[in-house]
Formats: C-alpha cells, sequence, structure tokens
C-alpha cells in the first residue's frame, strides 16, 4: 500500500458515526513518558513494601497476644503453685505422725513378730488329747532364729509333753493327734515305759513335736488389711 493510500485510510469516516477519523500523534517527549512509567513502578513498589510492613505487623501483634496469654498461664500457674505449697504445710505434722506411728509399727514387729499364742494351743491341746491318755506337764521352748530342733526339720521351737496312758497304743494315738494340729511337724516319743499305779498297768510317756512358722500369730506382722 502506497503513502497517500494510508493517508486516505487514515482520514476515512468511523464507520456509523459521521466524523472523520483523525490520526493519532503522540507529542510528548520521550523523557516524559519514561518518568511516568518508573513512578508507576514506585507506587507498585511503594504498596508492596506497605503491604509487607502490614502482614508484618499483624504477625507481631499475634506474637505479642501469644506471649501476653503465655505469661499469664504462667503467672496462673504460679500462684497454683504457691497455694498447693500453702495447703502442703498445713499437713506437715499429719506427715511426722505417720513417721511416728510407721517406727513404732516397726518396732513393734521386731519385738512381737515371733509370738506363739501359747494360749490358744493349750486350749487346743484340752480338746485334742485322745480318750486314756493324760498330761502331766507341757514345756514349751521357742527359739531366737529358725533352726534344727532335735529333728531333721527346721522350726521355732519345740514343745516337749510328759504324760500316762494305758498302754502303748495310746502313746501311738497321741503322736498321731499332734501331727493334726497346725504349726506342729515330726512328733515322736522319746520314751515310753510300763509302769503300774496299784495294780493298773499304765505307760509313762515323753513327747516332742517341732514346732514350725505357722505356729506364729502374725498379728504384728500382717499389713494393716492384709
Amino acid at each position: 500500500m502506497s503513502v497517500l493510500s494510508e493517508h486516505l485510510q487514515d482520514t476515512k469516516q468511523a464507520v456509523g458515526t459521521g466524523l472523520p477519523a483523525l490520526p493519532r500523534v503522540n507529542l510528548l517527549p520521550p523523557e516524559i513518558a519514561e518518568r511516568a512509567r518508573f513512578r508507576r513502578i514506585q507506587y507498585g513498589l511503594g504498596g508492596g513494601v506497605l503491604a509487607a510492613v502490614g502482614v508484618v505487623a499483624l504477625l507481631f501483634l499475634g506474637a505479642v497476644g501469644s506471649v501476653n496469654d503465655a505469661t499469664a498461664e504462667v503467672e496462673a500457674a504460679d500462684t497454683t503453685n504457691t497455694a498447693l505449697k500453702a495447703e502442703t504445710a498445713k499437713y506437715a505434722d499429719v506427715q511426722r505422725v505417720y513417721g511416728q506411728a510407721a517406727a513404732a509399727q516397726a518396732m513393734l514387729t521386731q519385738a512381737m513378730g515371733k509370738e506363739v499364742r501359747f494360749s490358744q494351743y493349750l486350749n487346743d491341746l484340752s480338746l485334742t488329747v485322745p480318750e486314756n491318755v493324760w498330761l502331766t506337764n507341757v514345756s514349751f521352748k521357742q527359739a531366737e532364729a529358725p533352726a534344727t530342733l532335735g529333728t531333721t526339720e527346721p522350726g521355732i521351737g519345740q514343745v516337749t509333753f510328759t504324760g500316762v496312758g494305758f498302754k502303748h497304743d495310746d502313746v501311738a494315738a497321741w503322736l498321731e493327734s499332734l501331727a493334726k494340729q497346725k504349726g506342729y511337724t515330726n512328733p515322736y516319743f522319746t520314751s515310753s515305759t510300763k509302769a503300774l499305779i496299784g495294780t493298773r498297768s499304765i505307760v509313762n510317756f515323753t513327747s516332742t513335736v517341732t514346732m514350725t512358722p505357722a505356729a506364729l500369730s502374725g498379728r504384728y506382722t500382717t499389713p494393716a488389711g492384709g
């Protein structure tokens, strides 16, 4: 297309307006346009900086709020801790009394832990002595520590019985009754000799039995509620 044709094309009427289309001519120097573009860039950068500052400010405010909340929680915990310490101090005497009671219980256990309630054993004897057997003497000998006391079986002591029966079978029945008693083991006779009471034939005997730890009462060694 020729220059004339281009000029005619630029001066044609705009369709539907009835007015001629004027050519566009930029009369501003390039430096001014460059400055305007630079300002737009500056404004854009400034807006970005302001936005970043705003975000940082929001984050800072959030952090300050979190620190304040944490500080408040620490102060509340300190207050609670102080109150608990004061409450604990009220019961210092109770702990001391419990300590004294525990010490007293330990002393009682040490002193009475090896108790055998001989009165109960004597009562049981009165109910279990076989017919045709009479006891004339009973002696208890308790050891300081479990040991072998005249038998091959260790125990906490010995009981020696002296009695009278009509015959040796009565002595055997007596030994069988001893073997059934709780806390007794290894009953045996040390002597069994015939004698006369008037014209009546009798047997004088001496027997021994070993007491086992089951004979201990346990009243001072069993934990409370046990």
